[in-house]
């Protein structure tokens, strides 16, 4: 059985509807793992969308521990760690504690599901966590925004969505699982033609996120997230795929630079269109 740690920081409904589904997963037993421990880096009291997530998790029976990494630095008088620049002293600090409260619940994987923390290298280098990405192995870094607006800049012809191993890096890990999807063709033709004749930055200037092909994209790429994580937790409980001195390999031990899940994602989008 695969045991999972999960880590989020419940900023809304799409942390607690993936928490949902791989629980429903699990309770069905058609995923043959087990989530031994859920980790917030909020508590109780601290934001509305987070005690929802308690409450859910509290439901499922499920063991929770929090720590506050707002009230954790406050404590400290330290400053926010400013976006660029390394992390702070207090972060590496603020993991070590995390894995001391972790440490009665031992698990195999560790899932960061909507944890609005860039993992410090005693995270990383402790566990094997697993973070999804709204972008092909091939594709850029950065929030599905940017991922978005760099795709139609470029032209691209697909996109797709990944799960890799956290590192410090954001967004860099190594690739372990992915699907990818087109996103030219007869579909998307007319709005192509658009942003080829308006070009891209006038098209983010009037329309913003609310241009039929930057909503278009982001529907594909929503449609096959959730699939995405838990045909992952699958393979890994399976034993398909593992990870091996911080690289994912296949059942002969073999590295892959991502285990390519596209046939089956597109059958579970299928079948929902249905």
């Amino acid at each position: 059985m695969l045991k999972l740690a999960w880590f989020s920081t419940g900023r809304g409904a799409g942390s607690r509807r993936l928490l949902a589904t791989v629980q429903d997963e699990i309770s069905a037993g058609r995923l043959d793992a087990r989530i031994e421990v859920v980790f917030c880096n909020r508590e109780p009291g601290q934001d509305a969308q987070t005690d929802q997530l308690f409450e859910q998790v509290r439901g499922y029976g499920l063991p929770l521990i929090y720590l506050s990494t707002l009230c954790f630095r406050r404590e400290r008088g330290e400053s926010p760690a400013a976006a660029g620049e390394p992390l702070p002293a207090w972060r590496l600090d603020f993991d070590r504690e995390v894995v001391r409260l972790l440490e009665p619940y031992p698990f195999d994987l560790g899932v960061l599901a909507g944890y609005m923390l860039i993992c410090t290298e005693i995270l990383c280098e402790r566990y094997d966590l697993l973070n999804l990405h709204p972008a092909a192995p091939d594709g850029p870094p950065g929030t599905w925004q940017e991922v978005i607006w760099h795709l139609m800049g470029k032209g691209l012809d697909h996109s797709g969505v990944r799960m890799h191993l956290a590192t410090t890096e954001l967004d860099m890990g190594p690739p372990v699982t992915y699907c990818t999807y087109p996103i030219h063709g007869s579909a998307f033709d007319e709005m192509w033609w658009e942003v080829e004749k308006r070009g891209v930055a006038a098209i983010k200037s009037e329309d913003g996120e609310e241009n039929a092909l930057f909503q278009t994209i982001r529907r594909q790429g929503v449609a096959r997230e959730l699939p995405l994580v838990v045909e992952t937790l699958r393979t890994f409980a399976d034993g398909r795929v593992r990870v091996r001195d911080k690289q994912g390999v296949d059942a002969q031990g073999r590295q892959v630079a991502g285990f390519d899940l596209t046939d089956e994602i597109e059958r579970i989008v299928e079948r929902a269109k249905i």
